[in-house]
């Protein structure tokens, strides 16, 4: 147990010396008197855009029609996509069709539901959980398992989309948002935002097997690499590294290790971008971030965005794993 709190802890330490200003500094929800389970009202704020830039609504600038319902929190970009081509979105009474703009002066319904343009006067609602190993990333599933949604608080209007996953033995960091624009961001391959695992494995990396995790691995779904690979030390036959990576494919971590022949024995992520697991943040407990933070996570996700035409940012990315 000391070998795991050192190697969830380390990632703080080194986060804090290689980052600097207050729009990079890592995000952790406050760990004052209100109860982990509570969530913060939203407060007003600046809209977050797909340019990357702050900017007020138009009422002559149109919005693709999936976008503004990700953004208004009803689901998924993929998942408006799908409702909008089975005819389920209607536009000033007629049934949308995929590719549809729209403007804020447009009635947007979903079945009987009104929907409201995206408020530019408050920031998205973010939560961050820490998953223990035995639940799914999925409010539905055949076999009955436990389901991390159950431990979310509800919503009215909207609900909570997980930015990534993790797979059922994996625990750490989970972030959910009711902004389907900042997940898309923080998920979106072209983003590359990093992601950061405690691994604790049976056996010690030998020297040329790190090296092939920094220079790549192919699988069988392309190549994988690790931006960096610490030693965290370990007892016995298990040993701990920590592991940044830039993407989150399905499994990809215990897929980079089974290929060196190497088994994960515990796998915990504990950063994703400038959001890291709290230390206090016990297992199966979720807590808030606050409206100040929500925004410095914003400008950080618009200060680091790539250069990018429109077009290449509207499909919607594959769902990670780790």
């Amino acid at each position: 147990m000391a070998q795991e709190r050192a190697a969830q802890k380390a990632p703080r330490k080194a986060i804090k010396k290689r980052t600097r200003g207050r729009a990079n500094r890592p995000l952790r929800p406050p760990t004052g008197k209100a109860s982990d389970n509570e969530v913060s009202p939203s407060a007003s704020a600046r809209s977050f855009t797909r340019s990357g830039s702050h900017r007020p609504p138009a009422d002559t600038a149109s919005q693709k029609l999936h976008k503004v319902l990700a953004q208004a929190g009803v689901g998924s970009r993929r998942l408006m996509e799908t409702w909008i081509g089975e005819g389920k979105v209607t536009v000033n009474g007629a049934v949308a069709t995929i590719g549809t703009r729209v403007t804020p002066s447009d009635v947007i319904k979903l079945g009987r539901r009104v929907i409201r343009w995206p408020s530019t006067q408050r920031v998205p609602r973010v939560l961050v959980y820490h998953k223990p190993e035995g639940e799914i990333v999925s409010h539905d599933d055949p076999e009955g398992r436990a389901s991390v949604f159950e431990k979310l608080p509800q919503l009215r209007g909207a609900k909570w989309l997980a930015v990534g996953r993790l797979d059922f033995n994996t625990s750490g960091l989970l972030i959910f948002t009711t902004s389907g624009e900042l997940a898309n961001r923080m998920m979106h391959p072209r983003f590359a935002v990093e992601r950061e695992y405690a691994v604790r494995i049976v056996g010690q990396l030998r020297p040329e097997q790190l090296r092939k995790l920094e220079q790549g691995i192919v699988l069988s779904d392309g190549p994988a690499k690790c931006e960096s690979v610490a030693d965290e030390g370990g007892e016995g036959t298990n040993h701990w590294y920590r592991i940044v990576l830039r993407e989150g494919r399905n499994r990809v971590v215990r897929r980079m290790f089974e290929a060196l022949g190497l088994t994960v024995s515990r796998l915990m992520r504990v950063r994703f971008g400038v959001v890291v697991l709290p230390p206090r943040l016990k297992r199966g407990q979720v807590s808030a971030l606050p409206a100040t933070e929500v925004k410095q996570l914003l400008d950080w996700l618009e200060e680091n965005a790539p250069e990018a035409a429109p077009e290449d940012l509207e499909a919607e990315p594959v769902t990670p794993h780790a």
